[in-house]
């Protein structure tokens, strides 16, 4: 498929695990792509694999507004537009209970997974997001958004906070820009690895599917989800979690 043919994609946090996944899926299906993350090496890395006439690169901290305000501006030099933004960068830095996290970990979390995406959404739309038909943003939630989520108990919060921010921004946008989110459960990356790493087998085997989530697994439904196959589709959380939140209660 070239779902993407003559499109431009901006994907945030995208050198490594989901966002690169999704970049990957975009270049293959014709996209043009800018990624952003913190490792200029990292995402040099992933533009020399994905080429370097479909991909470049801005390195930096989402929450920046420089670093924001470089990654939108090159993309338009770059690829002369922009159609599509993924707001993937998050992060997690602490983990317990949410009566025990420190108050400077609580705005760090919501100013990279909540406010970022706001702020992005923002920029690209001054852009010129949404001036060509078929504009889409896609932010990617989590499962630990949906529900109580012990061990990763505020980040679960911000994921809730995005997954709202998302409904909101799709009726804003609308009807130029559709906004919808994916909420992947546990996917096997780098970000999640404290969630699997000491007995991924008993984790994998609390999902009816029998496995963790890779991140081509959320990158297939996020390229729908940017698509002209899902033009009818806006305001949308697709939860993406191997079955696990369908599982009969008292199981696992």
């Amino acid at each position: 498929m070239r779902r993407f043919e003559d499109r431009v994609a901006l994907v945030t946090g995208a050198s490594r695990g989901i966002g690169l996944a999704v970049a990957r899926r975009l270049v293959d299906e014709g996209a043009r792509v800018v990624l952003t993350g913190r490792d200029p090496d990292t995402l040099a890395a992933a533009v020399e694999a994905l080429g370097a006439d479909r991909a470049a690169a801005v390195a930096g901290k989402v929450d920046d507004a420089g670093h924001r305000a470089q990654a939108v501006a090159t993309t338009v030099e770059r690829f002369g537009r922009i159609d599509h933004l993924v707001n993937n960068a998050g992060i997690n830095p602490v983990y317990g209970p949410a009566l025990q996290i420190e108050r400077a970990a609580v705005d760090k979390i919501l100013a990279v997974n909540v406010v970022a995406a706001l702020e992005w959404t923002r920029d690209a739309v001054a852009a010129g997001l949404g001036a060509h038909e078929g504009a889409s943003v896609v932010c990617t939630g989590s499962a630990a958004g949906l529900t109580a989520s012990p061990g990763i108990a505020f980040y679960g919060v911000s994921k809730a906070a995005l997954l709202n921010l998302t409904a909101q921004l799709a009726v804003e946008l609308a009807p130029r820009v559709r906004v919808n989110a994916v909420a992947p459960a546990v996917v096997r990356t780098r970000l999640a690895r404290r969630l699997y790493e000491d007995d991924e087998a008993a984790v994998a085997a609390r999902y009816p599917l029998g496995r963790l989530g890779e991140p081509e697994d959320v990158a297939g439904p996020v390229a729908f989800l940017l698509s002209d196959d899902a033009s009818w589709v806006t305001g949308q959380t697709l939860v993406l979690d191997g079955g696990v939140s369908v599982r009969p209660w008292g199981e696992g």
